[in-house]
């Protein structure tokens, strides 16, 4: 199916009326948008933000909230950890990498403390305590996190600091980082027209964007920027089309958003010849616990590992999805699974329980041997305090002994009653990083590498500081610090 919505540009001299009018129009208010409807506000600009749905938040409000900050924020040092941005460049250059954008991600780390110390002044709260173990989402309110900063290789790439800032409240916290950002937005006196679809740009005779079309209620409005727009709209996760065109990869599993991510904005800019990079480039989520993978192994459909398991969980997912023969299992005996703490085990337990690993192989249709010699190799290198092949921490190492439980990926987990960020079906979700081409001040440029005047974007609309590989907070981080920028930006015209 293909994307019918017309998103052809629309000529000014063709607008007869426009229905409301404002210095800086902002289309979208989720993370970015609240961030750039702020800051622009907060520069003297008349804002006015166009949300499609009933209500601000978007895919942002669902997340889980952790905000990729360092460089020795307050919560670091009182945690005891010493951080700096050539520290925070450089793992994160890896994690993201290949090809990370590095101008951007420059930029991102050299301001990530008094990016901080923004949130702060926006009203969040941090608690000084570190959640120690790998997770996707820590079950307490501390405020701080390892994201895959003290694993090989990157553990000797930079000098491990943990990043993952969590804003005070349990589990899912990203509603609670919109709450403040919409709050601090609409106070610094930007206004908000909620259930008002964007439909095109409006662009003037000399190719300067200045308004958007919409459509609310069955009617058709347009909508006047005196000096910018900036677009915010998300990603193109729920757009198919789009998907089967750019990212493929993710065609088939669950998407982490809102419902609404359907390239929206994307497609307006690129219909004025607005270029675009890293369209291919997705994150994918498995549901396979880390609290239970860091314990026992993670293998393909032949029975082999192919990571060390105590990487940022979205890093062994991804060189599952991406690389691997699936189904992928999670392998672990009952010493390991007795070891988790109730609460991290999040409602999951194992599909099939064998007192050897011949009968887990026939349950799992793998090859004969194939558990026995993984199994036996790890071990062997375990009752040593090695992994020679992958290098996990010594921390998580100890030769696996029978009962054996394989733990199924696509089963899902629960937390509080409410369906993990994957649920059931494939075993793993995720969302698209690629987006718009733009400068670090959100400017978004055209194919030949030249400004589109008057038109801005930040987000999972723009691409970011995104190469091939996705951290936890990255996501919120660049968000709304670019989103700031933009906000900046289009205020002064």
């Amino acid at each position: 199916m293909r994307a019918t919505r017309p998103v052809t540009p629309v000529p000014a001299a063709t607008v007869g009326h426009y229905d409301a009018e404002s210095d800086v129009l902002v289309v979208g208010f989720g993370c970015a948008g609240a961030a750039a409807a702020y800051e622009a506000a907060a520069a003297g600009a008349e804002v006015l933000v166009l949300e499609r749905a009933g209500g601000p938040g978007g895919s942002s409000a669902l997340s889980g909230g952790e905000l990729y900050l360092g460089g020795g924020t307050p919560v670091q040092r009182a945690c005891g950890f010493e951080d700096s941005a050539d520290d925070m460049f450089a793992y994160l250059d890896a994690a993201l990498g290949p090809h990370a954008d590095q101008e951007k991600l420059r930029l991102y780390c050299e301001g990530s403390v008094a990016h901080f110390q923004w949130f702060v002044d926006r009203g969040l709260t941090f608690e000084p305590a570190l959640w120690s173990a790998p997770t996707w989402m820590p079950t307490t309110r501390d405020g701080l996190m390892w994201l895959g900063e003290n694993a090989w290789p990157y553990n000797e790439i930079a000098r491990p600091a943990p990043r993952g800032h969590r804003c005070a409240t349990e589990a899912f916290g990203g509603w609670l980082v919109m709450e403040k950002l919409v709050a601090a937005a609409e106070d610094a006196g930007a206004a908000v027209q909620a259930d008002t679809l964007a439909t095109a740009l409006i662009v003037d005779g000399s190719g300067r964007v200045v308004g958007v079309t919409a459509r609310r209620h069955g009617r058709d409005l347009a909508f006047r920027a005196r000096k910018g727009v900036v677009l915010t709209t998300g990603g193109f996760a729920d757009n198919e089309a789009m998907l089967a065109d750019h990212a493929p990869h993710l065609i088939g599993h669950d998407k982490v958003s809102d419902g609404l991510d359907d390239g929206s904005g994307i497609r307006m800019a690129a219909a004025l010849g607005a270029a675009t990079r890293r369209m291919g480039v997705v994150e994918l989520a498995l549901t396979a616990l880390p609290a239970m993978v860091t314990r026992g192994m993670l293998v393909n459909a032949h029975g082999q590992r192919f990571i060390n398991e105590d990487v940022y969980p979205g890093l062994f997912s991804a060189a599952a999805v991406l690389t691997q023969p699936a189904p992928y299992w999670v392998l672990i005996d009952e010493e390991g699974y007795e070891s988790i703490p109730e609460a991290e085990r999040w409602g999951v337990v194992p599909r099939f329980v064998t007192e050897t690993l011949a009968e887990l192989e026939t349950e799992l249709e793998m090859p004969q041997g194939a558990l026995e010699s993984t199994v036996g190799t790890y071990n062997t290198h375990a009752a040593q305090g090695r992994d020679p092949y992958f290098h996990k921490d010594p921390r998580w190492l100890r030769p696996l002994k029978g009962p054996f439980a394989a733990v199924d990926p696509r089963a899902g987990f629960h937390r509080g009653g409410r369906p993990g960020a994957a649920g059931a079906g494939t075993g793993a979700a995720g969302f698209t990083l690629g987006g718009l081409h733009t400068t670090v001040d959100g400017v978004v440029l055209d194919v030949s590498g030249e400004p589109v005047p008057g038109l801005y974007a930040a987000g999972r609309a723009a691409s970011g500081i995104h190469g091939e590989g996705y951290v936890s907070g990255t996501s919120l981080g660049d968000g709304t610090f670019f989103g700031r920028r933009a906000g900046v930006a289009a205020a002064g015209g």
